[in-house]
């Protein structure tokens, strides 16, 4: 009898290895982000250069990529909306008949059964760029919450699934959950961008978006990346206020604060994997340094072995197309 361990017997076939895989991706665990942009060009659809494949859109052809994605498995999308008109109150992220308004109720329209997820911020709708009212160049915390609440109230309203705040105001969960019950949508769930650093690997999203700052940054109000006792924090507080999903973002470089999240909260865990870590894939890939679906897969399988019920991911619609 041998005296040593013999892992191999268990991966000598393919059937074997897919027999006892303890981790899998499932088209329920992806959620596809989608850039719809507020003009009157119908068939508005603008490749985002530093996120090859990805686009921003108007709001017919958004429905047109929706429709394709619908027919290979998708479940869920959030929605990004980059509005015709910007000021510093960011009216146009509460506006009743606003770009992400308008887009959720076409949506909900044509695809009932689609779980529609808004983003609420407001940097991609303040002419400053930055996530809240501005005061002598600081963002203002408290002020800014009555906007965000109105923001989530009105994509409630428009039809949205569920809301996910990532500004990263103290207390904006709270703010929301109460507006959301005063107004009769108590079963609609909250999704907090609760852990979210001021990562580096945000750059191609501002491309995306539209949303980069016009001074400074945003270390003031999202999370430094030494820390992780910090996260703890912010999700404790978060839950308490009432989140019903927390997230951590960025995904890639934050394996173990997904895996504390998931190890210390009785709640779903999500994880973004941001536009950087999109990016950097798909330029490895472009340059033939990498196989494109090895690594994408392999990086998607090590987010949700950390932890992660929920994924955020641009390359939502090309995993479906491998599953």
């Amino acid at each position: 009898m041998p005296d040593f361990f013999r892992g191999r017997r268990l991966r000598r076939t393919p059937g074997i290895r897919e027999l006892i895989r303890e981790t899998e991706i499932r088209p329920q665990d992806l959620i596809q982000p989608y850039f719809v942009v507020e003009t009157e060009d119908k068939n508005f659809a603008r490749e985002v250069p530093s996120m090859p494949g990805q686009y921003q859109l108007s709001t017919s052809r958004l429905l047109d990529k929706i429709g394709q994605a619908v027919d290979k498995g998708l479940k869920s999308l959030i929605l990004f909306g980059i509005p015709e008109h910007k000021d510093e109150v960011a009216s146009q992220a509460y506006a009743e008949n606003g770009i992400i308004q308008q887009a959720v109720r076409a949506i909900k329209d044509k695809y009932p059964r689609l779980v529609v997820i808004t983003d609420v911020c407001l940097c991609e709708y303040t002419s400053h760029g930055h996530c809240g009212l501005i005061k002598e160049k600081y963002v203002q915390n408290d002020p800014t919450l009555k906007l965000l609440a109105k923001t989530a109230l009105s994509h409630a309203k428009a039809g949205a699934d569920m809301v996910a705040p990532s500004d990263m105001m103290d207390g904006r969960v709270q703010a929301i959950r109460t507006i959301l019950d005063e107004n009769g949508f108590f079963e609609l769930p909250i999704m907090s961008y609760a852990v979210k650093y001021a990562s580096s690997f945000y750059g191609p999203f501002r491309d995306a978006a539209q949303s980069a700052p016009q001074f400074g940054d945003r270390k003031s109000y999202q999370m430094d990346p030494a820390n992780s006792v910090e996260a703890m924090r912010e999700a404790q507080a978060d839950v308490n206020e009432g989140a019903d999903i927390i997230m951590v973002k960025p995904a890639l470089p934050y394996l173990d604060i997904v895996r504390k999240i998931k190890d210390n909260f009785f709640v779903p865990v999500a994880a973004y994997q941001v536009s950087g870590e999109y990016s950097l894939i798909k330029a490895a890939a472009a340059k033939g340094w990498v196989d494109e679906k090895s690594i994408v897969l392999e990086s998607l399988i090590s987010i949700k072995r950390a932890g992660a019920d929920l994924i955020l991911s641009y390359f939502t619609e090309q995993v479906l197309e491998w599953l």
